[in-house]
């Protein structure tokens, strides 16, 4: 185990790490919402708005699930990046980051899931 203690305050390096890199590529999605969309791929994204970034994360989701039905380790890994980048992008625009939904399961940590799930109501 690479923590001194489990629980859910307690940041694994591993989890430290995860956290620095995530913060670091939402401060750059946050850089390119002010750039010349002929400049950069994510720029293009937010130019095109929305509908454009969830289309895209639609079809990360689908190749990241064909991926996992293909069973080749690489690729799942290679899905699942290019699926967490395109969600980070949709967060960005929607004014909101990593750190949100780090603390939400942060607060899900330790919970039964059928506990949290009920907790959610009927939404």
């Amino acid at each position: 185990m690479t923590g001194h203690a489990v629980g859910r305050s307690v940041l694994f390096p591993a989890r430290r790490a995860m956290t620095e890199i995530l913060r670091q590529l939402a401060e750059v999605l946050e850089q390119r919402k002010g750039a010349d969309p002929a400049s950069s791929y994510v720029a293009g994204l937010y130019d095109r708005g929305l509908d454009a970034i969830l289309k895209k994360v639609g079809e990360e989701a689908t190749e990241t699930i064909l991926a996992a039905k293909g069973g080749d380790p690489r690729e799942i890994v290679l899905e699942t990046a290019d699926l967490w980048f395109h969600t980070l992008i949709m967060l960005a625009q929607q004014g909101l980051g990593p750190d949100q939904v780090l603390k939400e399961l942060e607060r899900r940590f330790g919970l039964s899931g059928l506990d949290e799930k009920a907790s959610r109501g009927d939404r």
